[in-house]
Formats: C-alpha cells, structure tokens, sequence
C-alpha cells in the first residue's frame, strides 16, 4: 500500500487496496496511528495536516474513496473544509467521516447537515473505524453501480422510446400516404381524360356556333343568361387547377413516403436534402401566421450533399426533433409579447447544409431565446427539459444526439448566447 503525507510518498507493499482513505488531521500522532493501522488493513493511505493542505491535494486527477475528517484543527477547520467539499462537484460525491472529540450533538448535527456520513469520536477503537470505513465505502460502491444501472436504463428508455416514436411516425405517415394515394391516382388518371373530353365538348359548341350563328330565339336567350364564353373559358382553367392540385398531393405523398423510410432495414445512401423537404412539409402548418404570432420566416441554403449513407428514417426524426425545438423556441420567445413588437422582430429559422472533406455538415439556427448557461451542459440528458409542463419530454435532443453520435459516428454541437437564439450543428461522414 502506499501512504501518502502531504507532499512525501512512503510505500508500503500489500497484496491488494480496498481502497483509497484520506486523512485530514493535524495531530501528527493521530496521522501516524491512523495510518498504520489502515495500512495494515490493506487500505491505501493519503494523509494531510491541514484542511488547505488537503483541498490542494484534490485538485489531482486521483481521488480518494473516503474522506478521515478532523474538526478541530487551526486554519479552516473541519467544518469549513467539509463546506468545501461539498460545493465542488467534482468531489462532491466522496463521503466524509469526521473525527472528533466533541460530543454535543448540535456539533454533530452541524457536520452531519454540511453533509458528513458519520462520526468517528476520540479517541479512536480501531475496529470502529475500520468497521464505520468499510460500511461506507460499500455504500458508495452500491450508490456508483446504481448510478451506472440507472444511467443505463435511462439510455435503453430513451432508445426505446426513439425507436417507438420512429415506428409510429414512420407508420403514420405511411398509412396517410397509402390512403391518400390510391384515391388521388384514381384522380389524376381520369382527370386527363375529363380535360380531354371536355376540350372536345367545346370543339363541338364551336362547330355550333360556326355553322349555325342564329339559333333559336330560346337557345340564344340560355347563351346570354349563362354567358357561355366565360363558362368554357373558365373551364379550361379549373381543369387546369384541378391538374395542379393533384400534382401537389402526389408530390405531398412522395414526400409522406420518403420520411417512413425507417421501414428499410441498414442503412441506405440517402438524399439528406429530400429527408429536409419532407420534414418540412410535414411541419409547414407551424411555419403560417396565426392569432397569435406571423409567419415564421424559414430560410435554405442548400449546398451541393453527395448521397449520405445513413438509416434515412433516423436521420428526418433528428431533422424533426430539431425544427421543432427552433419552433418551439420562437414561439414560447412571443409568447407574452404584444403582436407589434412580434412584428418588428419575426421569427426566423436557417437551415444550411454543406459538404466539408469527407464529411456533411447541417446547420440548424434560430432567433429565439437560446439557452441559460446552466442548462448547456444538461441539454442532451435525457429526460432534461426548460420547456413548460405538458409542452415536452426532455427526450428530443437527447434521441437526436444518439441517433447522431451513437448510430452514425457523428458529432452534434450547439452554439447558443442568452437572448439571441440557437444554432445546432450536425456533422456525419459520408460512407
């Protein structure tokens, strides 16, 4: 084992720790006693005289397991070092054991509420203190394999939730795709044939009116009351918008078939910016004036993508998942604002994609609120969210990043300033 004082290192050999103990105690004689005897318990041993001393020796890449805490000693004491500790994130988590001759309990009751396990009083039975260590120490080995197992289920949550809300939207819109596509190729497929045949209708009145210019008193009265020129004129045209409509429904479920392409088993070489079209219009009813804000401004600046070999239904969630979050982000920005101020500053969303190298890069910007710096580094936990209650999950970035980081080998970062919006950046290797 290997005890440590201060700055002088003394080994001593043992078969195996069970784990690091620091002690922190300014009575050379104590340190001494206590350090022989952990030693001997094949414990391995830091030791420092002051709690500045022992602040400093934790500012080291290694940690210990434990923490021999004394109270009384000059400089700052026990307490204030334990207030310390605890306000330090990274150390945080190591449990500390004070030591100490005090014994009223509003002294115990003071270390315990600054965040101590446990005491240890004066002076010391060594098998009190190996039996109080060795407790702790496998309460924290218990808590760290908790942790661990909970960070674990929260990820298989997450990634069962994605895969679920993947399946669904992707069976959604294949379903409305089936459903709208037979009844509008029935559509389009007549309405070439109505186009014709009423164009041969007209031909025909034509021939009417070129052989016969006076007809009956009856039939021009019926001309006039219809005014039949309009009518044939104007129905060119409907026949023509009818033609148009249909060809944007079509298009509609080209673009509904794209996105549930989750379908496709591995992954496939994809069209990105096609994967960006159908998330955008499945979201273009959030992109139109309303009561409550004006039409939010969406501009594209495509660059020239190669095919991306991706899972193509993955990548249009993460599309989603990020347009949402900008929507939601200028909306919840206006929401307690009047409409003139809204005005003068409208929501505006960049999307920006790129070939960079041996790479793609997609960027994702908007004007809302952006983000706290507080909340940076929590914002791709799962289940972490500042939006309203009912308004979200906490799951939509955090599905996005796996999809990205774990599924694709991708990187997914952000820039963001309090005040002045977001911009994600999305960057996936082409093969």
């Amino acid at each position: 084992m290997k005890t440590i004082i201060e700055d002088q290192n003394n080994s001593i050999n043992s078969a195996s720790s069970k784990g690091i103990v620091l002690i922190v105690d300014d009575n050379p004689a104590n340190l001494q006693v206590l350090s022989s005897f952990l030693d001997q318990s094949s414990f391995e041993v830091w030791a420092a005289r002051s709690g500045e001393k022992a602040l400093q020796l934790l500012e080291n890449n290694d940690l210990p397991d434990l923490i021999l805490l004394d109270v009384m000693m000059p400089g700052i004491d026990g307490f204030e070092t334990c207030k310390q500790l605890k306000s330090n994130p990274r150390v945080q988590d190591i449990p500390v054991i004070f030591m100490t001759a005090l014994s009223e309990t509003a002294d115990k009751i003071k270390g315990l509420q600054l965040g101590a396990v446990d005491y240890i009083t004066k002076p010391f039975q060594h098998e009190e203190v190996l039996v109080r260590i060795e407790n702790h120490l496998k309460l924290r080995n218990l808590t760290k394999t908790l942790i661990a197992k909970n960070a674990e289920l929260q990820q298989t949550q997450t990634q069962l939730i994605q895969a679920e809300k993947v399946a669904a939207l992707g069976q959604l819109t294949a379903g409305i795709a089936h459903e709208v596509n037979n009844p509008i190729n029935f559509i389009a497929g007549n309405l070439n044939f109505v186009g014709q045949y009423v164009q041969e209708v007209v031909n025909l009145l034509h021939l009417y009116q070129k052989y016969l210019p006076n007809p009956p008193d009856e039939i021009q009265t019926a001309i006039q009351k219809n005014d039949l020129n309009f009518l044939l004129d104007d129905l060119s045209k409907i026949i023509q918008s009818m033609q148009v409509g249909t060809d944007r429904v079509t298009e509609i479920v080209s673009y509904l078939n794209n996105f549930s392409r989750h379908r496709e088993a591995g992954k496939k070489l994809a069209n990105l910016h096609e994967g960006l079209e159908s998330t955008l219009l499945i979201l273009g009813h959030r992109f139109k004036r309303n009561a409550h804000h004006p039409a939010i401004q969406l501009v594209k600046d495509y660059g020239d993508l190669p095919l991306v070999e991706c899972f193509p239904g993955e990548i249009n969630q993460v599309f989603m998942n990020l347009i949402c979050n900008a929507i939601d982000a200028i909306e919840e920005t206006n929401k307690n604002k009047d409409i003139d101020t809204i005005y003068q500053n409208t929501g505006v969303i960049k999307i920006k994609t790129e070939a960079i190298g041996e790479q793609v890069v997609l960027r994702f910007a908007d004007n809302g609120s952006g983000i706290d710096k507080a909340d940076q580094t929590k914002i791709f936990d799962a289940f972490y969210t500042t939006k309203p209650v009912g308004k979200g999950t906490g799951l939509g970035l955090s599905i996005a990043y796996q999809i990205v980081v774990n599924n694709h080998h991708g990187k997914l970062t952000y820039h963001s300033q309090p005040g002045e919006g977001i911009e994600f950046i999305i960057e996936l290797p082409i093969r």
